[in-house]
């Protein structure tokens, strides 16, 4: 029978698994360091089970990967709250369904008191007392900079007003050793642009004081879903945290912070960020598909280390897309989805590419409600609502934002994100429907800007009538400039082709190369394909739908890399009469893409075999 009261802790949810045949129980040695991630990506990609590593060499602590593989599996262990926290979400987006259906809204009371955390004296977490190194040392990727915390819940209160109201609970990344870091004191704090933490820190800064942080590892899974949920400032972490548990969070205090711990948390590291002081974090294999290198950071300096009784250490792999982190992004998409409406009027869908590694590209479906009684015949609300997208916290980050009117087809689901190109790439005028940000923000993790969170944006707005009928074909009795060539189809309408090797001229502050393509005549047969992209190898990158969206759009940054036929400048705005061009090839300031160590993967198969305990599974 499944469990029916929420989990405390890692071991609960664990159990409970294994209970309901969920659970994949690996006692063979393995190693911390880059064989247990080579696992998990293998049964995540399997559609496996949970597993639990019962002897990781040089720890004391078991080793849980996968939990969140699948989003039924995730939607399992949330499954105390996740049903009345999508209610209110229904309820947010549409409160006339309330006066509809009443009876389908009348449990939502008994959530209330879930909601405000619960302080309690007893706290299992600091039972006992270990130092940093006694920690699993757990490693991704070959080029890693050593272990990380994977999965943590960094916890801070606004110094100026202190308290769980105001407190933030995020998931950034924790370096426990290398690089420069005192081992056994000090481990590095990697938060991104957009980071409730860096409100609290700027606020220690200005106060000249410590801003003390807790990282919790493991307990109950809603606080780790918790800490990746994108809440308005104004919402408590750990309010959401109880509603989706379905009990109270539970805190206590401890001698070393004044901010407090989670009490039914595994792991916890208590300490504090001096508000100045950085160093060198990373790299570490992110989940773009390449590494985020070595950056300054903020440095936690611990105070102590602590972990409750039968501790289970929790872990997840990134890296190219799909990964688990996917089903986070699913699932937070479908409990967001009905609440958009209420925070972007006008806008009816978004939807975050994670093939394209989620930030880099964003598409979306919005109203062209302006001028009903004229044809719809260029973007107007659709750029009031685009503008509005990338003004909305995480969203912000989007470095394409193709946004499309709902009115043309109200069926189009900006999910399917085949049908959602070919729908905009029949309707799109190039001489219009660009609209560039030039020396902007851009995500921590994309490095197509060439330094660090600086690059472009790029918004395609498309509305009307189709304009153009998509070639899906191209008959090969055609000359192209000198160092391109084999072209490949990879969508209707959406041509790769091979390019020479990368070549910036400062002066231009373009490929002169790329600027060749653009003076392809227009009646050339290449026009039959508004959109070209030029790439390393066009078969790879019309392979697969993933490898198109992943390469294009990760190694491209709108200001620098896109081109167009017949290029004009007209009142400081840029289009082309002709097709469109990105230039997607790797270029000497992008990060090295992720690639598995071979003698690992050689010692893992063998667990693969008949009769081993990874068989049919890797």
């Amino acid at each position: 029978m499944a469990r029916l009261s929420a989990y405390n802790c890692t071991s609960e949810a664990v159990a409970d698994l294994a209970r309901t045949g969920q659970l994949l129980v690996f006692d063979e040695p393995i190693r911390a360091q880059q064989e247990i991630s080579a696992v998990l990506r293998r049964l995540y990609q399997a559609g496996g089970p949970a597993i639990l590593f019962t002897r990781v060499e040089d720890s004391a602590f078991a080793v849980v990967g996968n939990l969140y593989g699948t989003p039924q599996r995730a939607r399992y262990l949330l499954r105390h709250g996740l049903a009345r926290v999508e209610k209110v979400m229904r309820l947010k987006g549409d409160p006339g369904a309330f006066l509809r259906k009443p009876w389908n809204y009348l449990d939502l009371p008994l959530s209330l008191p879930h909601l405000w955390p619960r302080r309690q004296a007893r706290a299992p977490v600091l039972s006992r007392r270990i130092s940093l190194s006694q920690l699993p040392r757990y490693i991704s990727w070959p080029q890693d900079g050593g272990p990380f915390i994977t999965l943590p819940s960094v916890y801070s209160e606004h110094p100026d007003r202190p308290g769980w109201l105001r407190g933030n609970l995020g998931m950034y990344r924790v370096q426990l050793a290398g690089n420069d870091y005192v081992a056994d004191r000090e481990v590095g704090l990697h938060y991104q642009l957009h980071r409730g933490i860096g409100i609290h820190h700027q606020a220690a800064a200005a106060r000249k004081q410590k801003l003390w942080v807790n990282v919790f590892v493991g307990g109950p899974p809603a606080l780790t879903w918790a800490a990746v949920m994108p809440l308005p400032e104004h919402i408590p972490e750990l309010v959401f945290a109880g509603a989706l548990a379905g009990r109270p969070i539970r805190m206590t205090q401890t001698p070393h912070s004044p901010v407090p711990v989670a009490a039914e948390a595994d792991f916890v590291l208590i300490g504090w960020i001096d508000p100045v002081a950085t160093k060198p974090e990373g790299p570490f294999g992110d989940h773009l598909g390449y590494y985020s290198l070595q950056h300054p950071f903020p440095v936690l300096q611990v105070e102590a280390v602590y972990h409750r009784p039968g501790a289970i250490w929790p872990v997840t792999t990134v890296g190219r897309p799909p990964q688990e982190d996917t089903t986070f992004g699913k699932l937070i998409h479908e409990m967001t989805d009905p609440v958009l409406p209420t925070v972007l009027p006008g806008v009816k869908q978004v939807h975050a590419v994670d093939a394209a590694g989620v930030h880099p590209l964003l598409l979306a479906v919005a109203s062209e409600r302006y001028t009903p009684f004229q044809k719809r015949s260029r973007p107007q609300e659709l750029l009031t609502c685009a503008h509005a997208i990338l003004g909305q916290g995480q969203l912000s980050l989007a470095k394409y934002l193709m946004i499309v009117a709902q009115e043309d087809d109200p069926g189009l689901d900006c999910g399917n994100v085949a049908a959602f190109l070919g729908h905009l790439l029949a309707r799109v005028d190039w001489r219009r429907d660009l609209h560039f940000q030039t020396q902007t923000t851009m995500d921590t993790l994309d490095y197509s800007g060439g330094k660090l969170n600086q690059g472009s944006k790029l918004v395609i707005a498309a509305v009307g009538d189709a304009q153009r009928q998509l070639a899906t074909h191209w008959s090969g009795d055609f000359s192209l400039p000198q160092g391109f060539g084999a072209p490949q189809v990879c969508l209707p309408g959406v041509l790769a082709l091979q390019g020479p090797g990368y070549h910036f001229d400062s002066n231009l502050g373009l490929d002169p190369t790329l600027v060749s393509l653009e003076t392809t005549p227009m009646d050339h047969p290449l026009a039959a394909f508004p959109l070209w992209v030029v790439v390393d190898d066009s078969k790879f990158v019309a392979g697969h739908l993933d490898n198109f969206l992943w390469a294009v759009f990760t190694r491209s940054n709108p200001a620098a890399d896109v081109y167009g036929v017949d290029p004009f400048t007209y009142q400081r705005h840029w289009g082309c009469r002709g097709s469109l061009i990105i230039d997607a090839r790797t270029k000497p300031h992008h990060a090295p893409a992720l690639q598995e160590d071979s003698r690992v993967l050689a010692r893992i198969q063998r667990w693969g075999q008949r009769g081993q305990p990874l068989s049919g599974w890797i």
